[in-house]
């Protein structure tokens, strides 16, 4: 039987139990193994397995798990390691990607679910000879709930919740404790977007605090997140952390599917044949110096292609996590940051210093910052490493790209909107055939906005920026009919407006690799005679019909009409 797309799986366990598809990742736990510090920080993008793996290392460390799914698994064959670790640890697990309240309240509110949940795991230990009564009312102070089934534990018992928890585990088995905390950055940005960030840096310090600094009882911790907070932010006088970022050489291939992973997935799937294009859309990510693909997309696009053979990659990664990060960026982009992203967007590298710790509050102090931001959460990746702080940075595949682009031209329609009069007469130029008016004003928005260039960007890409930018402003007329790749005679036209007065106008666009402006207008006007666009536009009603081919190519156009 053809095992199934692990579509979201998130809980090790169910590979085995649902006979899912897994990509062997265990040799991560002999790694931790052998060069692990006493908590341990792994920062990767969103939807590259972060929580999956913490899943395994709870399944495979934790006492009372079936370790048999690990069977025929790589770790197996380190056999003494597996003899000495395997199922000898009490395990406190949680994932904090939940905690995402819009206030204070509902926040804290959150993160005392997620702890009262993980210690009902241990409700065993209220029927223990081996604590002591004291112990026992600690223990049941953090499983309390109210009549609606509530968790009631006082924020001073959060903040010290896993320490206690971790304590009584360690001595009911007479065993130091691992630790294990997925997404420890959302709730932070989350509070930072509804401001409270300063109260949830401080709850989070002092519960990271209590249980992570001078612990005898912890053997050791795994923090996951996108970023890695400040040190003077969060991990206050903790100096044993042990950070690995997307710019480190350890477990660069932890996270994410490797080249061979992606051909034997593929070849499993009967998909060989669509390597290089989901290597084109999904692979680029340099981990370390491992070409790293997003897990997610990669398992998403072989779904489409099991239902149809001819699907299109599609931008799944983006569809999943918020783009707020972009937008803040692309918002704050001077002329200089411009003039940097269209290098981006042509396919090229820029140098940048990588900022490996940042508190949120410092993200908006600098543009600088926020490209370091991108790189950590995935919207860049590295080139080439410079020195020790200067790197290369770049756009890593197309999806990334085709999300850049989206991204400038949904600002561009922001900014350009804001001049309503400058607008409206951009829009009355093309009903008053004022073919220079039209070229004079789209240069200008042209050489004040970021645009798609160079030949490392798709053609159709490009004609597509450029076609959301003509059509997002000729959209601000409520009274004029726009249809954009509407059907009109032969074929589809780019953009046809029907205007009141029973004015109709065809606008064909042509971007020219070689910059020959006038044969790309000539050929744009050749195509709506050929496929006969202003036939459809008279069976509409419309008495006047305009042609307009324009073409662009960079900073520049040109603009024809017969």
């Amino acid at each position: 039987m053809t095992k199934l797309l692990p579509i979201g799986v998130e809980n090790f366990e169910d590979f085995s139990r649902q006979n899912y598809y897994y990509i062997d990742k265990t040799m991560f736990i002999s790694e931790l193994l052998y060069n692990r510090g006493k908590v341990n920080l792994f920062t990767r993008p969103r939807r590259f397995g972060k929580t999956l793996m913490m899943s395994m290392l709870r399944t495979f460390f934790e006492i009372g798990r079936d370790q048999s799914m690990f069977d025929g698994l790589n770790i197996f064959q380190e056999k003494e390691l597996c003899d000495k670790y395997m199922g000898q640890f009490p395990v406190i697990s949680i994932t904090m990607k939940s905690i995402d309240g819009d206030n204070y309240q509902e926040a804290i509110d959150a993160l005392r679910a997620i702890i009262g949940t993980e210690a009902m795991r241990f409700q065993f230990l209220e029927e223990s000879n081996i604590l002591t009564e004291n112990e026992k009312k600690r223990f049941r102070a953090l499983i309390n709930v109210n009549a609606k089934g509530k968790f009631t534990m006082e924020e001073d018992i959060i903040l010290t919740s896993l320490k206690v928890l971790s304590d009584l585990l360690s001595k009911y088995y007479n065993q130091q404790v691992i630790i294990l905390i997925d997404e420890y950055d959302v709730p932070l940005d989350k509070a930072f977007q509804n401001d409270y960030y300063d109260k949830m840096v401080r709850l989070i310090r002092n519960l990271f605090g209590n249980v992570l600094k001078t612990n005898d009882n912890l053997y050791f911790a795994v923090i996951t997140g996108c970023l890695r907070i400040s040190k003077e932010s969060i991990f206050t006088g903790l100096n044993n952390l042990n950070v690995m970022t997307v710019t480190d050489e350890y477990f660069n291939d932890g996270f994410g599917f490797t080249d061979n992973e992606v051909e034997e997935l593929l070849a499993y799937y009967c998909q060989k044949e669509m390597l290089e294009v989901i290597k084109d859309w999904y692979d680029g990510y340099q981990f370390g110096n491992v070409s790293i693909y997003c897990p997610w997309d990669v398992i998403k696009y072989i779904q489409a292609l099991k239902k149809n053979r001819n699907a299109i990659p599609e931008n799944y990664w983006a569809n999943t996590s918020g783009n707020d990060m972009i937008r803040r960026f692309i918002a704050k982009a001077d002329q200089t940051t411009r003039d940097e992203i269209e290098q981006l967007i042509a396919g090229k590298s820029i140098c940048k210093e990588v900022k490996q710790e940042l508190t949120y509050k410092e993200l908006d102090d600098s543009i600088e910052n926020l490209w370091s931001v991108l790189l950590m959460t995935g919207y860049l990746t590295i080139s080439e490493r410079i020195s020790a702080k200067d790197y290369r940075l770049k756009i890593p595949n197309a999806e990334i790209m085709d999300l850049f682009i989206t991204q400038v031209k949904d600002w561009f329609k922001e900014t350009s909107r804001a001049d309503l009069s400058r607008i409206e007469t951009f829009c009355m130029a093309f009903p008053n055939g004022d073919v220079a008016l039209i070229r004079e004003m789209l240069h200008d928005y042209l050489w004040n906005s970021i645009s798609v260039r160079d030949t490392a960007v798709r053609m159709n890409m490009k004609e597509n920026f450029y076609h959301g930018m003509v059509l997002g402003l000729l959209q601000s007329q409520s009274d004029w009919l726009i249809q954009s790749n509407a059907e009109l005679g032969e074929g589809y036209s780019d953009i046809s407006i029907c205007i009141p007065g029973k004015i109709g106008v065809v606008i064909e666009l042509k971007y020219v690799e070689d910059g020959n402006l006038e044969k790309g207008c000539d050929d744009a006007l050749a195509q709506i005679e050929t496929r006969k666009y202003a036939a459809g536009l008279q069976h509409k009603g419309m008495k006047k019909i305009i042609k307009y081919g324009i073409a662009f190519c960079e900073k520049e156009c040109m603009v024809v009409k017969s």
